[in-house]
Parts: C-alpha cells; structure tokens; sequence
C-alpha cells in the first residue's frame, strides 16, 4: 500500500497516547518517512541540496534545536535525495496512500510536525481543534491538505 521508497515506522509509546486522546479509536501509531525523513512528503526538495539544508538549519535554529541533532538530521534528509520519486511527486504519492488507507481502514489522523520534539505531538492539540476532510479532497488536493501542526482525519 505504501509508494516503493516510502517507509511506516512504529511511534513510540507517549505518541500513541497523545494520538489516541485525540482520535480516541486509533489502534496504530507510525511515523511515515522517506529515505530517514519526512520532508519530501510535504515539500518538494529544491535543485540545489544546498539550498534545502538552508531551509533546514534555519527551520531547526528558529525550533531551538542543538547542534548535534541539526547534524543528525541533515544527515537523515540527505539519505532521502536516493529514493526515485513516485509520479507525480511525493506529496501525490502520499495523497494515494491516505485515499486508499481511508477506503481500506476507515478514518484515520495525520498529524505533521516540524522540529526539535517533533517525534511527540503537541500536548496542547486538543480533540476539537481537529479538522475533517475526506479521502477525495486529500486527492484533489495533494500539496495543500495537511499543514504543519493541524491535525487532520480523513475520512472515506
């Protein structure tokens, strides 16, 4: 079910706790990736690499992140410019996953988060600030329907 290059690892445990405060039927929690990161899934990478790591670092000073983790995760996005990208690009490959996932398991929540801790959500995400979207719109819509820190369930 998942495009070739595109990884599901399982969340730790705080993860699935605060997950299934806020989408109380959840049964599984993952973190999905491509190479050792999941930037590619939401924006597309720039020509020059150097350009992205620009974007990163600055992305990851601005969160407060150390050093050392900063190195760590250029390292990890670096692993992802070797997956051959799926037609129509990442977002539209993760796009087909979520639609196909909706009609197979029903309504599930994503959640994208950025930065230092991002590996937990937020703890202040509550159930109501949750939004709704069906698999069809996720479709049509493949570079706009998640955003950074909104959690989202689509629905079949």
């Amino acid at each position: 079910m998942l495009p070739p290059g595109m990884t599901a690892q399982p969340a730790e445990r705080v993860q699935h706790q605060r997950l299934q405060r806020l989408h109380p039927p959840t049964r599984t929690v993952v973190r999905l990736i491509v190479g050792g990161c999941s930037c590619d899934l939401v924006r597309s990478r720039h020509a020059d690499p150097r350009e992205d790591e620009r974007h990163h670092r600055a992305r990851r000073r601005e969160a407060g992140e150390a050093r050392e983790a900063l190195l760590a995760m250029l390292q990890r996005h670096r692993l992802g410019a070797q997956v051959p990208v799926p037609p129509g690009g990442w977002p539209a490959g993760l796009a087909r996953f979520v639609a196909e996932h909706a009609r197979n398991a029903g309504d599930t929540l994503y959640l994208l988060t950025f930065g230092a801790g991002a590996e937990s959500p937020p703890a202040e995400l509550a159930p109501a600030a949750i939004r709704r979207t069906r698999a069809k719109e996720v479709l049509a819509r493949p570079d706009t329907w998640l955003a950074e820190a909104a959690a989202v369930i689509v629905e079949r």
